[in-house]
């Protein structure tokens, strides 16, 4: 099976076979959730932390960490996944222009990271490796077929978590 795509504030979900990519994560977070008992793998390639500082109510649920992962999940037990068989990978998070003196509220990347971190927890699903922050873009893939993510960055090379 070949792979899907998704492109920034997207998602999918493949079972059995084939695989899930996103390309260019800078600052953005690419969540990868997987149920290993049912071979069912969801991706979601997140821009921004939160809806609520938005006003404009006609939103892509799939910009925001906190509507996107619960979306993501819903996706995957529309497909048979069980939220207490699902692990959770993530990459991305990186601090793409640093601007000295700056605060935390213009690192996208540490916010995406924290905000992952929440709404995982919060749902109950555990973090089972990561691959983030720093100051460099991945491209990411995960495989429905044994749940490796597969991370390529341009100056560090291809390592699978």
């Amino acid at each position: 099976m070949a792979s899907v795509v998704i492109g920034i504030s997207d998602m999918n979900v493949v079972k059995g076979t084939g695989s899930i990519i996103t390309y260019a994560l800078g600052s953005c977070v690419g969540v990868a959730m997987y149920d290993s008992t049912k071979k069912i793998a969801g991706l979601a390639h997140i821009m921004m932390p939160s809806s609520k500082e938005i006003v404009d109510r006609n939103i892509n649920v799939m910009k925001y960490v906190d509507t996107a992962i619960p979306e993501l999940l819903k996706k995957m037990e529309r497909i048979g996944a069980s939220a207490l068989n699902i692990t959770a990978k993530v990459a991305g998070g990186a601090e793409m222009f640093s601007i000295a003196g700056a605060s935390n509220r213009f690192n996208i990347g540490e916010r995406n990271i924290e905000a992952v971190k929440i709404a995982l927890q919060h749902m109950r699903i555990r973090i089972v490796s990561h691959d983030v922050g720093a100051n460099y873009g991945r491209t990411v893939e995960l495989f429905a077929e044994n749940g490796i993510y597969r991370i390529k960055a341009i100056s560090k090379g291809t390592k699978d978590i």
